[in-house]
């Protein structure tokens, strides 16, 4: 084999190579000094941008980290605020929670899972320095408004194969199909599984803790509420709306409570609308929640009720009775009855597609439609 290295003799030289010798020689006892000392110093600048979401625990900020020669790397940065606790000392404790689950979180290193960078401190409010994901939440994809902008840039042709194979209009809001929804959902349970096994709950999943990137593929994010489920603590935070039965009734969060959250979501992206009213009261929303499971025949479409596969992967995730659910996040995917099973029932049928590129050739679109309207 001939080798592509090419040997110059008329090398390419300074004018006072001296000077560059003695030069080099200097940078090279700097190097070495560095590698000896084992120890870097320096001073990190951030500015925050566009507001990227706020809620209970804070606002989050696109932000950037600017280092030598040119490098700049977007972040996005969570400042969690003091206003919902009772001093400066639940404040304190609330945040050192935080900051232990974020470091064992970012020692994972899932592909489905947000990438913590760092927490600092500056002047006492704490700020949480994680990857920006260029994408959207599935709260925002699930706007009806946000599809129907769509149809105008596309051929009748896309437009039909958007609507039959990825998403469509439904009821209250648009709605997945179901190859893609549980296609999102099997993404999460990797994610979960993942934590689960460092020991760690998300205890908040929901639409907008859901994000795909622009490549298709889904990021769970916003892991403020996370914690070692074998370290329960009473004063954390939650969206009761997604919270399992037993978080409602008696503060506690497992693993399976996670997997009811993902059943809830689940059933949203299939049906179109919430899986329940979002005018109930704390109490009235208990009660649904254990009556949900025979409810599910008012919700889904036709194309969802007629599998019963699918149904009893659904019903696996949200069952009222924790120990009626999926054991954990990786028996939910891969047991008879769970979500890998029902990929390839749509294989065998030839229903089954591409979900990742479809995704992201989607979110590509309604990226550029975006984009033109802010042009505009």
């Amino acid at each position: 084999m001939h080798s592509t290295t090419r040997q110059d003799p008329q090398l390419t030289q300074g004018l006072d190579r001296e000077a560059g010798l003695r030069a080099c020689q200097e940078l090279q006892t700097r190097y070495e000094q560095l590698i000896e000392q084992q120890r870097l110093h320096w001073t990190g600048h951030f500015t925050l941008g566009r507001l990227l979401g706020s809620g209970g625990q804070g606002s989050v900020f696109l932000s950037s980290t600017n280092g030598a020669d040119g490098f700049t790397l977007p972040v996005a940065m969570k400042v969690f605020s003091p206003l919902r606790y009772s001093d400066v000392r639940q404040y304190d404790e609330a945040m050192a929670r935080i900051a232990q689950a974020a470091s064992r979180i970012a020692q994972i290193q899932h592909d489905n899972l947000l990438d913590v960078h760092n927490f600092i401190d500056r002047d006492r409010i704490r700020v949480m320095v994680m990857e920006w994901i260029d994408g959207y939440d599935l709260r925002r994809l699930l706007a009806s408004d946000f599809l129907a902008r769509l149809e105008a840039r596309t051929s009748p042709r896309r437009w039909r194969y958007i609507n039959e194979v990825i998403v469509t209009e439904g009821p209250v809001h648009c709605r997945f199909k179901p190859g893609v929804a549980v296609a999102i959902v099997r993404e999460c349970l990797a994610a979960l599984a993942a934590l689960h096994r460092a020991g760690i709950v998300h205890g908040d999943l929901k639409p907008s803790n859901i994000m795909l990137k622009r490549s298709g593929h889904a990021k769970l994010v916003d892991i403020g509420s996370a914690f070692p489920y074998n370290e329960p603590i009473r004063d954390r935070t939650c969206t009761p709306f997604y919270a399992a039965p037993e978080v409602l009734e008696v503060n506690v969060c497992t693993p399976r409570s996670d997997l009811a959250s993902l059943g809830y979501v689940l059933i949203e992206l299939l049906a179109g609308r919430p899986a329940l009213p979002e005018t109930m009261t704390f109490r009235e929303l208990l009660e649904a929640k254990r009556h949900l499971p025979q409810r599910l025949h008012e919700l889904l479409p036709d194309e969802v009720m007629c599998n019963g596969l699918l149904m009893n992967f659904i019903r696996g995730l949200i069952a009222p009775d924790p120990n009626r659910r999926f054991v954990d996040a990786e028996s939910a995917e891969h047991v008879d009855q769970g979500a890998a099973a029902f990929h390839r029932q749509l294989v065998r049928g030839d229903l089954a597609s591409e979900y990742a590129n479809d995704l992201r050739v989607w979110l590509e679109e309604l990226l550029q439609v975006e984009e033109r309207a802010a042009d505009h």
